[in-house]
């Protein structure tokens, strides 16, 4: 059985300031290094006029396929000082996703500066409350593992198709699906189940059904 994981439950934003400086945590959920680095960059053109932007996430460090069994994986931890002293911002701002058991989670500290220097102890509180009071401001849920992949089948079977994976929502199956020249149907289901739902799949559309990571 996959083990469940604790991460945020979706956005969460906080602010506050320290001696005229302004400081604004936010924190969202992502899968993987793209969703981390992209959630990042978004906030750095959001507020391009901050004096810093500190990124800091622990997400799983590969797609599924690179991983050594059903479930296992090798997570990413990565922060940055963004022109802050060095060890004053970005790995306080980690340690508070690491003492909280967080992963698949991404954080960004955004940081007006008020024309008082903090001296490291008081950025490093800073960076931390920001962090926190964020994932505070986003709640912490407990997560099952997800597998990722696409069913692709003609019009004639879609509807099988969405029967099954419609039957199946209480059991963590999620879906979009996108009506084209065919019908693709973009999959999230629990690791432990991936392969039975796969093989439910090819059952009910008689092998008919392409499967892709």
């Amino acid at each position: 059985m996959t083990e469940p994981y604790r991460t945020v439950a979706g956005r969460g934003e906080a602010r506050f300031e320290v001696r005229g400086s302004e400081f604004l945590g936010h924190v969202t959920p992502a899968e993987d290094v793209e969703a981390a680095e992209a959630f990042v960059a978004s906030v750095r053109d959001e507020y391009d006029d901050a004096t810093h932007n500190v990124p800091a996430y622990r997400v799983p460090a590969g797609p599924p396929s690179e991983r050594r069994a059903p479930g296992e994986v090798m997570l990413r931890e990565y922060s940055s000082d963004d022109g802050e002293p060095s060890g004053s911002a970005g790995k306080p701002a980690l340690n508070v996703l690491v003492q909280r058991d967080l992963r698949n989670v991404v954080a960004v500290v955004t940081r007006y500066y008020g024309g008082t220097n903090l001296g490291v102890g008081g950025l490093a509180r800073a960076y931390s409350r920001a962090v926190k009071d964020a994932v505070d401001a986003a709640g912490v849920v407990e997560e099952t593992p997800r597998a990722r992949f696409t069913a692709r089948v003609e019009y004639d079977d879609s509807g099988t198709v969405r029967g099954v994976l419609e039957s199946l929502a209480d059991e963590g199956v999620e879906f979009e699906a996108d009506y084209g020249e065919d019908v693709s149907f973009a999959v999230r289901a629990p690791v432990d189940d991936a392969a039975a739902l796969k093989d439910r799949l090819r059952s009910a559309t008689s092998g008919r059904v392409e499967l892709s990571r």
